[in-house]
């Protein structure tokens, strides 16, 4: 991958474990194999991201296969259009890289790379997936060279638009995941008195078209503790009752509905 300094944007280059640029910076290889390319001035805060308890709540939800379907379609996709070559993908806010290996073992001959700003995040992926590249960043300063990126994929991720038109190569592709109007619509029945769709995200990234859209639904039957880790993944975790909690934790089953909407752009 074509990485550059956070600092002064030179060239990065792999010296044994170290990573130097012109200008003298140099940041360590860890041992589990990534790089951290988040100064501290970009930090934003002490620890920024998820908390490692969080992280191990979704990596044992994720385990249980709950969104298999979604990581597969998304893998499949992709290779669709990049299988066969020696593509460039990073993955914006992959967490603790559950969709990130999934893309790699599609994409063989492939560079793929998994980027979050949660340092316990990247260390949980790169000390599973060995055959995946991961590094500590910001999404809105991406530590990749003009034009260098094939493919980006954004999974409900926060994202610098502008950063996205700079990395990817005209041509390119950007991946979208986004809610689909009834994702998770009974967590919702729980909270609200009214229950309202998600609307679709009308978006236009400058510097690309869109060319595809797929919507992927399926209806999910959790654990009691399965629907708790979920909640507690959403967005609207903050406005569920103690009650909601209770009522989740000691269900025998909860059935929801997962539903996505995946979208296809390319650079222009």
């Amino acid at each position: 991958m074509s990485l550059i300094c956070p600092l002064c944007h030179q060239p990065l280059l792999l010296q044994a474990t170290i990573y130097r640029c012109g200008a003298g910076h140099q940041f360590d290889q860890a041992k589990e194999g990534y790089v951290n390319l988040l100064p501290v001035q970009h930090k934003g805060s002490r620890q920024p991201g998820d908390s490692p308890e969080m992280l191990l709540a979704r990596r044992e939800f994720l385990d249980a296969g709950y969104y298999q379907p979604l990581r597969d379609h998304l893998a499949s996709w992709l290779a669709q259009r990049l299988q066969g070559t020696s593509a460039q993908l990073l993955d914006i806010g992959c967490g603790e890289g559950y969709y990130t290996a999934a893309m790699a073992a599609a994409l063989p001959s492939a560079q793929v790379c998994g980027l979050d700003v949660a340092k316990a995040a990247i260390r949980m992926a790169a000390k599973r997936y060995r055959s995946v590249k991961f590094c500590v960043a910001s999404s809105q300063r991406l530590p990749f060279a003009d034009a260098s990126l094939d493919a980006v994929v954004r999974i409900y991720a926060p994202c610098n638009e502008d950063e996205l038109s700079r990395v990817v190569k005209q041509g390119g592709y950007l991946l979208t995941v986004t809610p689909g109007p009834h994702h998770l619509q009974q967590f919702k029945a729980l909270i609200y008195r009214k229950v309202q769709l998600h609307v679709a995200e009308e978006k236009a990234y400058a510097g690309f078209h869109q060319i595809e859209q797929q919507n992927l639904a399926y209806t999910m039957t959790l654990s009691g503790k399965a629907a708790t880790t979920l909640l507690q993944m959403t967005p609207f975790a903050w406005r569920a009752r103690e009650d909601v909690w209770q009522t989740l934790a000691e269900a025998t089953e909860f059935s929801c509905d997962a539903d996505f909407t995946l979208t296809l752009w390319q650079r222009d």
